[in-house]
């Protein structure tokens, strides 16, 4: 990978494959690490760390711990965002991943429920929660290094990078699970969702350990990484803030509260379509909630053939992005997504096509909505506070769009007596609210990344900060 760059009268800079791989890499190994956690969760989870004589006592203990991480987001968005906006991206960006990998390769060593007793679970939860404290600063600051560093007319097709992390993680970490659960196969075959004593006694840990590798990777590119002369130019002028969080919260309190509700209907979509489709698929047809009856491995390779449409329509929804409009784009993306939770029943009602049908339109529709938001949630503030505003947007959506919708989901799952078409209700009730505050918001396509920063009037919280380091 070629150096940066520099001349006499310019700074250095990155190159466009820098700048587009260290932002790829950070949110592919975040949603390699929620995929393996939500994975293990279901399949081992409950019989190793929270055991219990009700298995749905177990699995709902298991994912509390799963929205734990939820909730731990938003504080580090506000602790890396600070550092973000007070000393840089790039070192910001470093701690942020090192925290990750740190987090997620020690709960492949964690001892269970029986080697430790409540030590062993309270482990899980410290790590759960070190995980999620790391996320809340890694998307923002990837996408900031997508779109700060993008040229003219190309920052919705630049902010898809790190929102292709999504998918990415999500072949990786499930193809590795199947992969694993072919080499130690049980007495049922090669299936991770009847695991064999191997599996259960150090398979499911081979995912998390391997994490390490793709953190190392992620390091090596973000330390040959320059900070963008946008955030360059803030540190030259002066205009560094003390205290961003109250900077954001006393001057763009605004788009704080639309940013976090443009990502609502994208927060739970996504998670209906990984977390809820694979218990729904895979849950027996017969069982007291019934489910579609499908083998692990099969609806994992459905799930996996229609997250191929979640990479594709990402990348498609950059450059429309560019020409249309961010708000445009996602105007009309959102309604699909409210008329999409309508026709649940009608689509799974057709078999196995119509399911295949229906993975694929969903995935589709997450595609199209997650990709502009690593433009459009940046674009919402100023450079001394945009690390830190984007990061509590993004993260304080995950707790109203995620952390909380497994649960919702299979409270409606139950109440609709095994059919799905309350849960595919309250997607159009979420897509509804994203469609409010989309249309209430302004376009964001044409403003400059450095718009907006003159000095604040001096105060106790907006006082520009004399150094940035």
């Amino acid at each position: 990978m070629p150096a940066p760059t520099t001349s006499p009268a310019q700074a250095p800079v990155n190159s466009r494959s820098r700048v587009l791989i260290a932002s790829l890499i950070g949110t592919t190994i975040e949603f390699y690490d929620f995929y393996i956690y939500a994975t293990a969760a279901v399949l081992v989870f409950p019989t190793l760390f929270f055991p219990s004589t009700d298995p749905t006592t177990a699995l709902l203990s298991s994912f509390a711990v799963f929205g734990a991480a939820m909730v731990a987001r938003p504080i580090g968005a506000v602790v890396f965002g600070h550092l973000g906006d007070r000393l840089g991206r790039k070192g910001t960006l470093v701690a942020s991943l090192l925290t990750m990998g740190i987090a997620t390769f020690l709960i492949g060593v964690l001892p269970t429920y029986a080697q430790a007793g409540w030590i062993a679970t309270a482990l899980l939860v410290l790590m759960r929660l070190a995980q999620g404290f790391a996320l809340g600063g890694e998307w923002s600051g990837a996408a900031l290094v997508a779109t700060e560093n993008a040229p003219s007319g190309k920052r919705a097709l630049y902010g898809t990078f790190p929102q292709l992390g999504a998918p990415l993680g999500f072949i990786i970490g499930n193809g590795l699970f199947l992969i694993i659960g072919a080499l130690l196969p049980s007495a049922a075959g090669a299936d991770p969702s009847q695991p064999s004593e191997a599996f259960l006694s150090w398979g499911w840990r081979i995912p998390f350990l391997f994490s390490a590798v793709m953190v190392v990777i992620g390091l090596w590119v973000r330390m040959r990484l320059v900070e963008a002369p946008v955030f360059a130019k803030t540190q030259e002028a002066g205009l560094v803030r003390k205290l961003p969080l109250a900077t954001v919260f006393r001057s763009h309190w605004k788009q704080l509260v639309l940013g976090t509700f443009f990502m609502l209907a994208t927060y739970v979509l996504f998670y209906l379509m990984t977390t809820f489709s694979l218990s729904y698929g895979r849950t027996p047809e017969d069982a007291a909630v019934p489910g579609l009856g499908y083998s692990y491995t099969t609806f994992v390779l459905m799930m996996i053939f229609g997250v191929l449409f979640f990479a594709a329509f990402t990348l498609v929804s950059g450059p429309l992005a560019d020409k249309y409009g961010r708000r445009t784009t996602l105007i009309w993306v959102t309604a699909a997504i409210l008329v999409f939770g309508l026709v649940w029943v009608p689509l799974i009602g057709l078999g196995t096509l119509g399911v295949v049908l229906w993975l694929v339109l969903g995935f589709t529709l997450m595609g199209m909505t997650f990709g502009p938001m690593g433009a459009l949630l940046p674009e919402l503030f100023p450079t001394s506070v945009r690390y830190t505003g984007s990061g509590i947007s993004y993260n304080v959506s995950s707790i109203l769009g995620a952390a909380v919708a497994p649960f919702i989901a299979v409270a409606l799952w139950e109440a609709g007596d095994g059919s799905p078409w309350l849960v595919g209700v309250y997607l159009s009730a979420m897509a509804l609210l994203t469609l409010v505050s989309l249309l209430i918001g302004k376009e964001t396509k044409d403003v400059a990344l450095d718009e907006g920063e003159a000095p604040a009037a001096p105060g106790r919280d907006e006082t520009p900060a004399t150094t940035a380091s």
